[in-house]
Parts: structure tokens; C-alpha cells; sequence
């Protein structure tokens, strides 16, 4: 590295944070962070962010970004800057191409209230952003809803369309015009974007005021604005412009080539298909991981020559332009031990160097989980809930528990007496309660037998949505295959979990005789024993295991020479559970010959050095979904908290064992009836070849469990309880990235000016709030708005949101409960309540 490039890093700081640059002459001038998420289009920017990880070191990710005009000079020099910082930084960063428009979902969320893109750049004597500069005339085309972009368009009415939203921002005011067929969310995150360049570029001192395209009429002086602005209006305004495709976050045919040079050539040689391992990465090599030209990710390993290392990120380029991809393509570089976590995901199994052994171990013989001996303290656990997430407990299962069984499609209690005993001919649902902070919360989970019917199975969902009900949306729902049972469950049962490989637990009804019967037993407490019933055969033997084998007229008791005492201590209890009779022990090669017998002969089994693989250690990744294009889409939140959890979505969260499904308060109903599909979708097309009965649990807003909660840093339980935050006016207290907490007056206008107000703020998605009520004008007769269609309601008159013009007398007459808590329970009951009260 040169003297002039280490003299372009030394004010690079190694403090968590953002720090950018734009090629300025072909050399790195530094952003001011008042002008971050602003970006010309002329330009290439270089985006540095590094992140202290709990429990592990810092990650570092290293973006150039490409302006949609810039010079290939520009972005030339920006590729090697890239380069070079990352050898400054130790060759540990992962480096990202972006190109404006097609930026990552990562870089996205750096700039959480949006990316705004300039025209002109440095070259063409733009300047960057100035504070406190008013002599500004710019229209803003804002578009998306997680993550936001505002571009700067033709200052003209033939600019807007009635789908979108626009920022007028004339210096000393910003106008938002909200178009007809806009959504709240959207219109949300323009509000946002509004305030945050008000507090960043005019210093706090920009007035906000809202136009609701449908409602013109009602903001009779901001329309004057936007008219002496643009000038009159002629004719209707352009249709809704589609929103940009949702990122397919992942493929399922994904290929691992060899890039190298080979006499000035670049040659691109396929390694293997999914599922990938990661014994293929051999770290004097460098390669390519290409999810179908979704994105493309270079891996450059530790003893790579400097040259292979440097020109990974250009190679990468020119593997796209060979494979004809688009140049927007996603494009990522990391080193030997750097690995993002999406990277990970692609293989089958990944170990770090120097990585612990995990809480789990899984077997090959039986594919039963293996859970190492852990002694729990439920007040450690509720005291810091991400143990709970790490252990997957939420407690040590010494709460309430009542199990049914689906017979005829009803449910059937199970007598007490033999819970712990599931059949695999039969499906269950098993309701646990439990004390947290001193509150009931609940976890119900459904249990699926491999030989039960379609009907029951359906029978066992229908069922759970109505035990679901009856505690009022509280429960957290989990689906659990026969022989995938979380280690939640084992506790439950205290060491006598049973599982059947088929018949039924039915009362009056007579398994028929399978002569002799062979179950494994793992498990080294009582939190983590249960026992399955394999195949009698020699074959289903394991030296690492306790079996117990019933004949009818001796059981055996069989130890491996591979099994702890504790295992052999457990396995004689469960033996006392599955058999009155006498239990002869068997040591592993002193068997006598019945056993064998019993077995239909002796045969080889795995007698070998104890076979067992650790779970593979994966970053938990957290993903909005969505299904409204009816096919199912994804797009990552990278570096997550609990404001990523967004009202309106289904979001996913994966953290390799279990897969959660958090449903917003606010979530579409067709997405949330089709969450489980698209959670069993996400694990068929994952690149890795995932387990399809890994347990899918289902969470709801306000009912997450510490297993949830733990794997989110600093959770707020009490962040969603303030439902007025909902209607939250623009002018509201707001802090934006690099300026100072401000709490601006909100405005109206008055006169043609904008002056402050004291009375009912206004509201992001139009109109006045109440504070009680949330509509604007006076109460209305329910008559007006019982059994009335859509053409029948008032003027102003939302459809959808009648009850907001009850009084608080007549909502609680009509709904049965308070304004607040109605708005505390999940949306499917309250379309329930409403369509009941005539209200939908």
C-alpha cells in the first residue's frame, strides 16, 4: 500500500458506526453525517459501518456505491479505494458493489428514514449538503415501504401519479402529498423522511404541512402553495406506478465455481451445486458463490495470493458481464473467517474456527437431538432472555400442562395418567402455561404423528386456531413433527417422553401386536430424555446409545459401550416407564443369544467412534415477508432490533433449530393465514437443503416469548402498548441521525401562512386526529354507520375504520369492550368484533 493511500485512511475510524466518502478528483473527501443518506447520482461513494457483535468481534462491511451518472474513472477509483481500505482494515471486512436503485437491503438500513438521490455530483458543481440553506426548489418522488427512495424529479405536475408520494420542499416549507392510492405505512415513512430533512438540512427550522391527494379540497392553503409552485393542474394524473419487486432472498440453485486467471484469461470452473459444504472452500483458492444471478458473493481464502485477493472484487465484475447478468447484480467479497451470515446460510453446515462445542449435538442414527446436561435457572432465564433464546427455554417446564387428543376431529382430553405417551398414528395439542413477571403466558404446541390422516392433521390446526381464541390470541403456537420435538417439549415431560411409531392413544382401540418392539433412549436429565420406538432389527442398534427391546416375555435393557452413566441412569428410568417387567441389562457385546433372536438375527450397526455432528452455529436472520404477488417473497432486515418488527408484516425469523413467524397487530390477513405455508416454502427453496420439519413457531405482537425476545437486542415489552404512537402527528418529537433531540410545534395553515397550533394534531395519513376518537369532526349516530355499504356512510367516512367515529359510550356498547383494549387485540378479532357489530 502506498504512502498516498495510508495517508487517504488515517482518519479512519475503527469506533463502531458510519463513516463515508465521495471520489472527489479521484481521492476520498468525507461526507459531514448531516449529509448522509443523500447521494448525487454523479458520483461514487465509498459507505464504511462497523458493528460490535455481542459475544464475538466487530463485523465490518465496506460498500462502494454507483451512481446512476457517474464516470467509469470514478467508479474505477472507488474499487480500488475499496481494495485498499479493506487490506487496512485487516482483509476481515466484506465488501458490497452497490448500484443506485438496486442497493442492498443492508445498506438500505444504514439510512432507516430513506436514501435521497441528487442530480448533478461533484463534477458538475453541485455541492454536498449545506445547513440552514433555504433557497432550495426540488420535488421528491418517494417511493416503498420498508425502505425508502426519493428522487429528485421535474418540478412539474407531470411528475406526479396517483399511487405515489411527493416532498415539494421549497426551503422554508416541505409539502407532502400523499397520492389516493397510497397506504398508511407508505405515507408514514415520507413523514419520516420529511422531518428528517428538516432537522438535518434546515437546521429544525422547515415547516411540514400534509395533502391527501384524494382530499385536496380539505387543505385549501397548501394547495395554493403547491400551485403558485407548479402552476395550475390540467387533467387527471398519471396511474399508480408498480413499487419496485420484493428482493427473492433466496434460490434454490446455487453453484460454487473456481475463479482464476489462467494466462491472462479469466477461467470460471463449477465446483459443486447446493447443498454446499464447507469443506469445498480451500483456503489457497478464491470463489464464487452464484445464487442465479440473484447475488453473487466471492469467498477469498487466508493463504490466497495477494493478487487472486486483491482482484477478487473486479473478477467478480467480470464473472457478471461473462454471465451476461445485470450490472445492478448483487455483489459481495469476504475473506476466510469474515463470512456474512448470509454466506453461511448457503452451506449445508459451518463451523468457525475455534467455535465451542454447540448447546446440541445431532446423531445420524435416529436423527434424535442430543441436549448436553444443563441445569437451569428459571430466574436467570426470565432475567435474561437471551439465554432463554440460546437454550430455546423459556423455562424448565415445571408449569401447567394439559394435553388433547383429535378424535373424530374434535378434541379429546387425555387423562393425565399417560401424558408423555404420543402415537404416531395420532396428532395432539399440548397447552403449557407458565408464570412470567407474574403473568399467564402460554405456549401451545401442535403435535403431528407421521401416520396420522390429512383430516387430522387439519383437524389439529382448525382446533389450535380455537383453543387460540378462547385465550385471546395469547398463546405462541408451535408445530412439532413426530421425532423433531424441541427441547421445550422434553422438559415438559420430565424424562418420560414416549413416542410410538404408530397406532393410536385411544381409548378402547387395540394397536395390534408387533411382536417384539426396540426404543431408543437419549437423554441425560430429566429436561432432555425421551424415548422412540425404531425398527427391531440389529440394524437400528447404536454403540452411543441405551435401548430397551420388549418381548413378551423379557424386556432387555441395553447399554452401548459408547453411552455416559448419566445416559444409562436415565435409560433405566424410562425402561421402568415402558415396561413392568423385569429388566434383564445387556452390555453391549455380551448379549445372549435370544436377543438376537428377538432382532430377526444378528447384523451389522454403528458400532464405530461415536457418530454425532454438532448443529452448525448460524446468525439468527430476520426477514419481512410477503405473499400479495402470490409468490413468496423476502427481503432481509440486516443488523435488526425490535423496531425492525413492523405492525403491518409478517416477519421471519430464522435461527437454524426453529423458524418464528412474528404477526403484526396490523399484518395483512391473507399473509398471516398463509404464514405457515410460506414458513415450510422458505425452508423447501433454502439453498442449504433444510430440514422441512424444523419446528415452526408462531408468535403474535405482545405475546412473544423469551425464546423470541432474546435474540433482539435491548427488547422493549412495553414498545407497542402506547397505541396512540400509531397516529402519531409529523411535527411529534424526533431525533434524526446527527442533529440534536428536537420538538418542533406541528403546523396548520392559516391565512396562507403556516403558523403553530395548540389544538388536535394532524394526522400522517390525512385529517385530524381526536385524541380519543382518532377522526376528524364531531361523533356520528351508529344508525349512520351500521349495516350501511360503502356508497350509504357519510362523506370522510373511512369504510374500514367506521368505529372511529363512535363515541367511546357507543364503541364500548357496539364492540363490547373499550377503545383501548379493542386495539390490543390481534386484527382477525377485531374485523370478528367489528363484522358482528355491523361495523365491516
Amino acid at each position: 500500500m502506498t504512502d498516498e493511500s495510508l495517508d487517504a485512511f488515517r482518519n479512519v475510524s475503527r469506533k463502531p458506526g458510519l463513516q463515508i466518502w465521495t471520489i472527489n478528483n479521484m481521492k476520498m473527501a468525507p461526507v459531514s453525517a448531516r449529509g448522509f443518506g443523500n447521494f448525487f447520482e454523479g458520483d461514487c461513494y465509498i459507505v464504511l459501518y462497523i458493528c460490535d457483535n455481542r459475544g464475538s468481534r466487530q463485523s465490518i462491511d465496506i460498500h462502494y456505491w454507483i451512481g446512476n451518472t457517474s464516470s467509469q474513472d470514478e467508479q474505477g477509483a472507488a474499487a480500488i479505494y475499496v481494495t485498499q481500505l479493506d487490506e487496512y482494515l485487516g482483509g476481515s471486512p466484506v465488501q458490497h458493489r452497490e448500484v443506485q436503485g438496486y442497493e442492498s437491503p443492508r445498506f438500505r438500513g444504514y439510512f432507516k428514514h430513506g436514501l435521497i438521490y441528487k442530480k448533478g455530483g461533484v463534477a458538475s458543481g453541485f455541492h454536498h449538503v449545506d445547513t440552514n440553506v433555504y433557497n432550495i426548489l426540488r420535488l421528491l418522488h418517494v417511493k416503498g415501504r420498508k425502505h425508502v427512495t426519493a428522487t429528485e424529479v421535474e418540478v412539474s405536475w407531470n411528475s406526479f401519479n396517483n399511487g405515489d408520494i411527493f416532498l415539494l420542499d421549497i426551503g422554508k416549507a416541505i409539502v407532502q402529498w400523499n397520492g389516493p392510492q397510497s397506504n398508511r405505512r407508505e405515507k408514514l415513512k415520507a413523514v419520516l423522511l420529511a422531518q428528517d430533512i428538516r432537522d438535518r438540512e434546515r437546521g429544525g427550522r422547515a415547516q411540514i404541512g400534509v395533502v391527501e391527494g384524494g382530499d385536496e379540497k380539505d387543505s385549501p392553503e397548501l394547495m395554493k402553495i403547491m400551485t403558485a409552485v407548479l402552476g395550475q393542474r390540467n387533467g387527471p394524473l398519471r396511474e399508480a406506478t408498480p413499487d419496485d419487486k420484493s428482493d427473492k432472498v433466496q434460490n434454490t440453485n446455487v453453484r460454487l465455481y473456481h475463479v482464476f486467471e489462467n494466462g491472462g484469461n479469466l477461467v470460471v470452473q463449477e465446483v459443486a451445486t447446493e447443498p454446499l459444504t464447507q469443506d469445498l472452500l480451500r483456503s489457497s483458492d478464491c470463489y464464487i458463490a452464484d445464487q442465479r444471478g440473484s447475488s453473487v458473493m466471492v469467498w477469498k481464502g487466508k493463504l490466497a495470493s495477494k493478487v487472486e485477493r486483491r482482484e477478487a472484487l473486479n473478477r467478480a465484475v467480470g464473472y457478471i458481464k461473462a454471465k451476461n447478468y445485470p450490472s445492478s447484480t448483487s455483489v459481495k467479497v469476504m475473506s476466510e473467517g469474515g463470512e456474512s451470515a448470509m454466506f453461511k446460510h448457503l452451506f449445508k453446515s459451518w463451523r468457525d474456527k475455534g467455535q465451542t462445542q454447540g448447546l446440541g449435538t445431532t446423531y445420524n442414527v435416529g436423527k434424535i437431538a442430543k441436549v448436553d446436561q444443563t441445569k437451569f435457572d428459571v430466574l436467570q432465564l426470565h432475567a435474561r432472555p437471551e439465554l432463554a433464546a440460546q437454550h430455546r427455554m423459556v423455562d424448565d417446564g415445571s408449569g401447567d400442562v394439559t394435553v388433547w387428543r383429535i378424535e373424530n376431529l374434535e378434541l379429546a382430553e387425555v387423562n393425565p395418567r399417560t401424558y408423555g405417551q404420543f402415537y404416531g398414528g395420532d396428532c395432539y395439542l399440548v397447552l403449557y402455561t407458565y408464570q412470567r413477571a407474574g403473568k399467564q403466558q402460554y405456549i401451545l404446541y401442535m403435535w403431528q404423528g407421521r401416520h396420522a390422516t390429512t383430516d387430522e392433521i387439519t383437524a389439529c390446526a382448525y382446533q389450535a386456531v380455537n383453543i387460540d381464541n378462547k385465550y385471546n390470541g395469547a398463546p405462541v403456537q408451535v408445530r412439532v413433527v413426530m421425532g423433531k420435538e424441541p427441547r421445550h417439549f422434553l422438559s415438559i415431560f420430565k424424562g418420560k417422553l414416549i413416542i410410538f411409531e404408530g397406532g393410536t392413544g385411544r381409548p378402547g382401540v387395540v394397536n395390534p401386536d408387533k411382536g417384539a418392539r426396540l426404543f431408543q433412549v437419549r437423554g441425560t436429565d430429566e429436561l432432555n430424555t425421551k424415548a422412540t420406538e425404531v425398527q427391531a432389527r440389529s440394524a437400528s442398534l447404536n454403540s452411543n446409545d441405551v435401548f430397551l427391546l420388549k418381548t413378551d416375555h423379557v424386556s432387555y435393557l441395553w447399554y452401548g459401550k459408547g453411552c455416559s452413566g448419566d445416559e444409562r441412569v436415565m435409560g433405566r428410568a424410562m425402561s421402568d416407564v415402558l415396561s413392568k417387567q423385569d429388566k434383564q441389562v445387556v452390555m453391549e457385546g455380551q448379549e445372549p443369544a435370544e436377543f438376537w433372536v428377538a432382532l430377526g438375527g444378528k447384523a451389522p450397526y454403528a458400532s464405530d467412534k461415536r457418530m454425532q455432528r454438532e448443529e452448525p452455529l448460524h446468525s439468527p436472520r430476520l426477514f419481512e415477508c410477503s405473499n400479495q404477488t402470490g409468490q413468496f417473497k423476502m427481503t432481509e432486515v440486516d443488523d435488526f432490533t425490535q423496531s425492525d418488527l413492523d405492525e403491518e408484516d409478517v416477519m421471519l425469523l430464522d435461527t437454524w433449530e426453529e423458524i418464528f413467524l412474528w404477526v403484526g397487530n396490523l399484518a395483512n390477513q391473507y399473509e398471516t393465514k398463509e404464514a405457515w405455508n410460506s414458513a415450510q416454502e422458505y425452508l423447501r427453496t433454502h439453498p442449504a437443503s433444510r430440514d422441512l420439519d424444523t419446528p415452526i413457531v408462531f408468535v403474535k405482537e405482545g405475546y412473544e416469548p423469551p425464546t423470541f425476545t432474546g435474540w433482539f437486542n435491548a427488547w422493549d415489552p412495553h414498545k407497542w402498548s402506547d397505541f396512540s404512537n400509531l397516529n402519531k402527528s409529523p411535527g411529534g418529537s424526533y431525533q434524526a441521525p446527527g442533529s440534536p433531540m428536537t420538538s418542533p410545534p406541528v403546523y396548520r395553515t392559516h391565512g396562507g401562512e403556516f403558523s403553530p397550533r395548540s389544538a388536535t394534531p394532524t394526522s400522517p395519513y390525512g385529517g385530524t386526529k381526536s385524541p380519543s376518537a382518532g377522526h376528524s369532526g364531531k361523533f356520528l349516530d351508529p344508525e349512520l354507520l351500521i349495516n350501511k355499504s360503502p356508497s350509504e356512510l357519510p362523506q370522510g367516512v373511512d369504510p374500514s375504520q367506521r368505529e372511529a367515529h363512535l363515541s367511546d359510550v357507543d364503541f364500548q356498547n357496539l364492540l363490547g369492550s373499550s377503545r383501548s383494549d379493542f386495539l390490543r387485540l390481534p386484527m382477525w378479532r377485531q374485523t370478528d368484533l367489528k363484522k358482528k357489530a355491523g361495523l365491516f
